[in-house]
């Protein structure tokens, strides 16, 4: 009997012992996921830090970029009302230029005609003198005629 007993005992022991080595390996793996938990705790607040980060940046950059939109928008409108301003002013111009075309073409028929009346004018001017120069000598052919006379 004392031997079966302590057969019952080295089978017990033998059991204690792998008992042992088993508690022992799931502390060890225990430890190693609880550490493998805790970095990955510490990785994911490290991301989420880093996302917050990020947001705030982007946040901001958003902000900026409708502060520079609400400045472009403004230079816009500024740029459309200076070409309206342009366009009404090349209108007034175009009027304006059509109008001085047509007096300048006017002028130039004036001109047309005047210089023709000029012509015609120096061609009379010519025949008088002629005339004059006939009737000059006519005169001092006279004159010659009273002065023999006398």
């Amino acid at each position: 009997r004392l031997t079966g007993q302590q057969q019952e005992i080295n089978s017990l022991m033998q059991r204690k012992s792998a008992v042992d080595e088993e508690n022992t390996r799931l502390k060890n793996e225990f430890g190693n996921l609880n550490r493998k938990f805790k970095d990955k705790s510490q990785e994911l607040k490290d991301t989420e830090e880093c996302a917050r980060k990020k947001e705030e940046q982007n946040r901001l950059v958003i902000k900026n970029l409708e502060e520079q939109n609400k400045g472009l928008n403004i230079c816009c409108a500024d740029l459309l009302s200076d070409l309206e301003k342009l366009r009404k002013q090349e209108a007034q111009w175009k009027r304006e230029k059509s109008g001085n075309d047509a007096r300048i073409k006017n002028l130039e028929t004036d001109l047309a005609e005047t210089r023709q009346q000029i012509k015609s004018l120096h061609s009379i001017c010519s025949n008088l003198s002629s005339q004059v120069a006939v009737k000059q000598e006519e005169l001092f052919l006279k004159d010659c005629g009273v002065v023999r006379a006398k």
